[in-house]
């Protein structure tokens, strides 16, 4: 194990930061009408929004589908391994199922994507690959594709997770100001803890 000094480990650190920066930059010039139409369906869906991935995709998932839900989008988050054991029987014909995948690959993603587009759901890829199997089950795609280097041995999603989570803020927002999402509105789904409070209080101080 290498020995570093504390100046070493923090500049080390630094470069860690300052290539995550970067990589997230790098998805401004990705985003596309692609992307513009992939939040016009998520605004038009008439059932929940159902975000599912593997791995590291899959806390983007959870994490994409809350934040949806705390922007006005009626969302959750399913598992895909578990919905392949039955839990698929939650999806219809009125949601839109969003999978975050890298490769788009993964065998219990795609049968998990099969079952929900055999179901009538509307299924988006978010993935850095168009040509993969989970694209061509796809009625819409977001297409990230992390750089060079930024995660380590180019596969722990570390830079890239972040891109990710990014490309999901974007499509959050989008969908609140669409929505014209108030704060108000967001009180009443939010009334706990210190983010309740600041709520509450600025209620008070009106």
């Amino acid at each position: 194990m290498a020995e570093l000094t504390t100046d070493q480990m923090l500049a080390r650190a630094r470069e860690v930061i300052e290539t995550e920066a970067r990589a997230v930059s790098v998805l401004r010039d990705q985003l596309s009408a692609d992307l513009v139409a992939v939040a016009k369906l998520m605004l038009n869906c008439q059932g929940h929004i159902l975000a599912a991935g593997a791995g590291t995709s899959c806390a983007m998932a959870q994490r994409f589908a809350h934040l949806l839900a705390c922007c006005g989008t009626p969302a959750l988050f399913i598992s895909a391994a578990n919905a392949v054991h039955g839990g698929a029987g939650a999806i219809s014909e009125n949601d839109l199922v969003y999978i975050i995948s890298k490769g788009g690959q993964s065998e219990e993603i795609n049968t998990f994507a099969q079952i929900a587009r055999d179901r009538g759901a509307t299924i988006v890829a978010h993935t850095e690959r168009p040509d993969s199997p989970l694209a061509k089950l796809s009625d819409a795609m977001v297409h990230v594709a992390a750089p060079q280097g930024v995660d380590p041995y180019g596969m722990i999603a570390t830079g890239s997770s972040l891109m990710n989570g990014a490309a999901c803020d974007v499509l959050c927002v989008l969908l609140l100001e669409l929505r014209g999402y108030t704060q108000e509105q967001f009180g009443h789904t939010h009334p706990g803890g210190a983010v309740g409070a600041k709520l509450e209080a600025n209620k008070r101080g009106r």
